[in-house]
Parts: C-alpha cells; structure tokens; sequence
C-alpha cells in the first residue's frame, strides 16, 4: 500500500549498497525518509562521507549523524586493533560463517542502533524504521537474523510511548533480508540508486579507494558481477 508523502521512516544509512537500496525502497512505497547514521568508532568514517552524499542526493528530509563511541568496548575488527580478513573466496567465506561469528561482527550494533532509531523516530513522529539487514549473503551475523528482527520489534513496541499510545505499533522493514546481493543490486538499479555514491570497504584507503580484498568488497562485487553489471566505485 502506497504511504501518503507526509508519513515519515526512520532509515538506518550506513553509506553502504545495502542502505541505500532501502532509502529507495522507502521511498517508493511513499515515505518521507529521515536518515540516521552513526559515527561509532569504525575505523574509517569514509562510509559517513558516503551517506551524506546519499541523503543529499536522494532528498532526505533530515539526516542526523549519531556520535557513539563503541571503540571502548572494542571486540570487533571494525573497532579494535584486530586485523580485517582480506583474500578470501565465497567459500572460505561460506565456511568460516559456519564455524563461528565472524570478526567483522560488532558487539550488539544492531540493538544499539535501533535503539537510537527509536529515539530517532519518537521525535518525528515516525512509527515505521528501515534497515538493511540481509540473512542469506553475510548472514554470519546474528543481529541480522529474522527471528532477532521479529524479537526486537515486540520489545519496540513494549518500550516506547508510540508503541503503546500510537494510532499503530513500531514497524521494523527489513526489506532486503531474504534478498541477494545481485538482487538487492538490480533492485536499487531498477529504483534509480547511484550505487557510486556508496562505499562497502571495511579498510579503504584514506581517500576513500576501496581495497577490493575484504569479505565486503568480495560480497559487492560478486553481487555487481551476479547481476551483470560493473561497480562505479574505485577500487585498489
């Protein structure tokens, strides 16, 4: 069902492919998309750079950056000290997620960002949030799960007023979470996203090159190739 313009969507806007697919799919289905981002102590805030460009280009009515500090608890190859996996295969990959958790993987990001998404949505008056979690490729995260999904939006609307005094719940949209990366691709093409104006890379060079050797520029660009097209953003 087509929204009216006016009815607002919180979309978590990393800066990446994924995210940015979901602003367009917000937007086609009517919302007014407000973007949230999170500088968090990633190692690199090129994917900040990046999400600015998205909520400008794409017209987003706000766009608030949220400044955390997950550093402190470090436990991730994003936040710490800890060398990011380059070099491998799909399958290396693929086995690896079956083994264990990948390093990639952030303590609780998810919940700590939907959390302020709520907060987020709250204030604008918005009861429905985007975000672009995705369990077939990647999917050794468990905060991008299904079921972690379904679970937390019976906390949303257990723990904010618009839950429980709103004229409808919490909604969480995970549009792209049984999707393909070549379908999440040719989705976003389809919807006129200009994927050039994304960044993926977990280790991109200060200017913002991508390495083309990570599990995420692996994952994109089997994506690009699996949907029969080239991937505009510069790599290594």
């Amino acid at each position: 069902m087509t929204m009216t313009k006016s009815k607002k969507a919180v979309v978590l806007l990393s800066g990446g492919l994924d995210s940015t697919t979901c602003v367009a799919i917000a937007q086609k289905q009517g919302f007014d998309v407000v973007g949230l981002s999170f500088d968090y102590g990633q190692r690199h805030t090129i994917e900040l750079e990046s999400a600015t460009r998205v909520a400008k280009k794409m017209g987003l009515s706000n766009h608030v950056t949220a400044k955390i500090d997950l550093r402190i608890f470090g436990g991730s190859a994003l936040t710490a000290d800890i060398d990011v996996p380059k070099g491998r295969s799909s399958d290396d990959i693929a086995q690896q997620m079956d083994d264990k958790i990948p390093v990639t993987y952030v303590p609780a990001r998810n919940t700590i960002f939907l959390s302020f998404a709520l907060a987020f949505a709250e204030t604008q008056g918005a009861s429905d949030i985007f975000i672009g979690v995705n369990a077939l490729d990647f999917s050794g995260y468990p905060d991008c799960r299904p079921e972690y999904i379904k679970a937390y939006e019976v906390m949303a609307n257990l723990a904010t007023k618009s839950g429980v005094e709103g004229e409808q719940g919490i909604k969480i949209h995970t549009p792209l979470i049984h999707m393909t990366k070549a379908d999440i691709i040719r989705k976003g093409l389809e919807l006129g996203v200009d994927y050039s104006l994304t960044t993926s890379c977990y280790d991109p060079s200060p200017e913002g090159v991508s390495c083309g050797a990570c599990d995420a520029c692996h994952l994109r660009l089997k994506g690009f190739r699996e949907a029969g097209q080239t991937d505009p953003v510069d790599y290594k």
